[in-house]
């Protein structure tokens, strides 16, 4: 007889809406610009997958990888865009034109895009501290500074930013040609942590501190934060540490604005484990091989 606990699919964490978060007068926030705060963690709430009984196939099958890693691994886009690219006619193996998505393709095979031929790059991982006034894409159509002019001379491989900043928010970008990495860190699932440090246009009352740490309604859904604390000695209201793990778009600033304040500056200082230590506003490094193990050990 198979004896497997019982799991109660309906059974939530007893997670009280009410509390309020713990500030105590004596206890200073540890918030530093140039350094990661020492948020206390949120408790995160079980994740687990249901078995199929099936193990998944790798993505490998006797030397064959699938075209869209192919195009990803040659550094020209993501998977998701490289599909894109195969189902409108814009990739030809061996000079036929594919738009079967999940076709596979050998070593030898000849992958065209753009009148070029494709090859496997050596993977990239640079690190930008964005400064403001700089948009996040590869290319602009209406002539603004991209951030791909910031880093133009750092390696002559095609790298392309993990997730984006807005025009105004500054602080630690990611680019790599890495496809499979940069899915990973923008996927949810994965809950990678960004701190931010914000400057409003007014002080926050702890009452309002208390609603967003209670979760914000907004259009898309509720949006969460993990921590929030006022900076350094708590004495200037306006500024502030914020850690969260979801990626939707402009999601800090709506937060924000949704309860009648204006983000002035945002600063990325943290994301997944990186910090701005030693990146002046407006410079690059590459990745060391420890952070790089790192940011693959994400799961």
């Amino acid at each position: 007889m198979n004896n497997k606990p019982k799991y109660d699919k309906k059974a939530k964490p007893t997670f009280n809406k009410k509390a309020k978060p713990t500030f105590v007068k004596k206890t200073k926030p540890a918030f530093d610009k140039k350094s990661k705060p020492a948020f206390e963690k949120r408790e995160k709430k079980p994740f687990s997958k249901k078995s199929s009984g099936v193990k998944s196939k790798p993505d490998n099958d006797n030397g064959l990888i699938r075209l869209n890693k192919y195009i990803s691994n040659s550094g020209v886009c993501s998977r998701r865009e490289a599909d894109e690219l195969i189902a409108t006619g814009a990739v030809s193996v061996n000079g036929k034109v594919v738009t079967q998505l999940g076709t596979k393709v050998s070593p030898s095979d000849s992958v065209q895009f753009g009148g070029e031929t494709l090859r496997k790059e050596k993977p990239v991982y640079l690190l930008l501290n964005k400064p403001k006034d700089y948009i996040t894409t590869t290319d602009d159509p209406e002539g603004r500074k991209t951030v791909m002019a910031l880093i133009s001379n750092a390696c002559k491989e095609r790298i392309y930013p993990v997730g984006r900043l807005d025009r105004s928010t500054t602080g630690l970008l990611l680019f790599t040609n890495d496809g499979d990495l940069a899915k990973k860190l923008m996927h949810p699932k994965h809950g990678v942590k960004k701190i931010y440090h914000v400057e409003l246009d007014k002080n926050l009352p702890k009452t309002d501190m208390e609603k967003i740490v209670n979760g914000i309604d907004l259009e898309d859904g509720i949006a969460q934060v993990d921590e929030i604390a006022y900076d350094g000695d708590g004495k200037d209201k306006k500024c502030l540490g914020l850690e969260i793990h979801t990626g939707k778009n402009r999601i800090v600033r709506r937060i924000f604005e949704s309860i009648g304040y204006k983000v002035v500056k945002l600063d990325r200082v943290y994301f997944a484990g990186l910090t701005k230590k030693d990146l002046p506003r407006g410079r690059w490094r590459f990745l060391s091989n420890i952070e790089i193990s790192m940011l693959k050990m994400i799961s």
